[in-house]
């Protein structure tokens, strides 16, 4: 059936402006197509006799004078397709000349709003150099992407009371260089993210909260970081029944000082010429439930033997068992009993971590009394880890603190006029 190509064009141009979300007072003006080069352009005119608003205020405003600007958008059917329009500038009484907002892309971007919440969606699924192979847009270009989204989700982030928050200090590069991550630990996303572990770091984010805010937090979940509890004492209130001191980090405590008693002993074995405690590191680090029935039956003629090794086992077994006492007075008095064993058991190693869990038994039985864990801030770490491999490493912390509040934040990342 024979088409006017006049009626197919002006189909062309209103479908085109439907999806582009242009209205009146915005037309879509003209569609041209360069065949060789593979490329398309979308005109769009702006008609005269209207007031335009100001930006900043949104008042009413004469016009100033009309620049040009192009806005890359969405490939059409294959072709690299341009936004082109003669853009208005204003003259407001109260802020003066300033650029209109245009319904298809935001302020400052060269990019359709569209193809920006297209390379999001891709950015969840790979990183910056993929995205850019695959949408054939620069690298900087896709990380400006990026880092304004993230700057659209906290400017919308809402104040909100966090109940259970936990801390941790994944690892920026080698060599001891960490940011601090503070989490909610019940939604599972990232509220903070410093440039090291100071205490002012943290004090930092404390300081940024209401008064409100700081007595809504009922428990603090972190490692025996002096920097971290120091900078909680200080600012959240009645701290001291709040800050729990993870179960993960006391037994890498006690398992440390196993480790350590057996290798002492071992060497001293071996000296006498006797090989008891060759080949059983791992049998005394791994838990009872991943052991075969050989490594089973090995290993219980160990634990009841007269070594060291099994001495220093059976305490730190002792303190596991300890943690499921949550009634009161009986998990502070089984503590009690259980350091004055530890701390005279004549392992040094053993006495080492017996000293630093009574420093830190305060923080601990506000674990067992609260029922928490780091285990949320824990499994936010192991995910920033997959980040960096996939990223392959940041040049700069701010980078490595835009991805994760991109992947980890909860935040809504899509410009307005597509937002999911």
């Amino acid at each position: 059936m024979y088409s006017n190509p006049i009626n197919t064009m002006s189909q062309l141009k209103k479908n085109i402006a439907y999806l582009l979300g242009i209205r009146a007072p915005w037309e879509v003006s003209d569609v041209t197509f360069a065949h060789e080069e593979r490329e398309a352009w979308i005109h769009v005119s702006y008609e005269d006799g209207h007031q335009l608003p100001c930006p900043e205020c949104g008042s009413p405003s004469p016009g100033y004078d009309r620049r040009p600007r192009q806005w890359r958008h969405l490939d059409l059917c294959g072709y690299r397709t341009m936004v082109v329009a003669l853009l208005p500038r204003v003259a407001c009484s109260e802020h003066g000349v300033r650029t209109v907002s245009v319904p298809w892309a935001e302020p400052m971007s060269r990019y359709t709003a569209e193809l920006e919440a297209l390379v999001i969606d891709w950015l969840q699924e790979a990183s910056i150099s993929a995205v850019s192979r695959l949408m054939k847009v620069s690298w900087n270009a896709i990380d400006g992407i990026m880092q304004r989204a993230v700057q659209r989700g906290l400017a919308r982030r809402e104040e909100s009371d966090v109940a259970h928050i936990g801390t941790d200090e994944p690892s920026f590069r080698k060599r001891h260089t960490n940011v601090t991550i503070v989490s909610d630990a019940k939604a599972g996303t990232v509220l903070h993210v410093g440039e090291d572990r100071k205490k002012e770091t943290l004090s930092q984010w404390y300081a940024g909260l209401t008064v409100e805010q700081l007595e809504g937090i009922e428990s603090v979940s972190m490692d025996m970081w002096p920097a971290y509890i120091n900078a909680t004492l200080q600012h959240v209130p009645e701290a001291q029944r709040k800050v729990a001191f993870d179960k993960f980090h006391v037994v890498k405590s006690l398992g440390t000082a196993v480790h350590k008693v057996r290798r002492q002993e071992h060497w001293a074995l071996m000296k006498e010429g006797r090989d008891d405690l060759k080949g059983t590191k791992y049998d005394w680090l791994t838990h009872s439930v991943n052991k075969s029935a050989k490594r089973k039956a090995r290993f219980e003629q160990l634990r009841t033997s007269t070594l060291k090794t099994a001495r220093a086992w059976a305490i730190k077994e002792a303190a596991m068992q300890l943690w499921h006492r949550v009634h009161r007075p009986w998990a502070p008095e089984g503590w009690e009993r259980w350091l004055t064993w530890a701390t005279r058991c004549r392992l040094k190693p053993v006495e080492a971590a017996a000293r630093t869990i009574k420093n830190h038994l305060w923080g601990i039985l506000n674990a067992i009394r609260l029922k928490v864990s780091n285990g949320p801030a824990e499994s936010i770490n192991s995910r920033i880890k997959t980040i960096k491999v996939r990223c392959r490493g940041f040049r700069n912390k701010r980078r490595f603190a835009n991805a994760i509040y991109f992947h980890l934040g909860g935040l809504d990342l899509y410009p307005e006029s597509v937002r999911r």
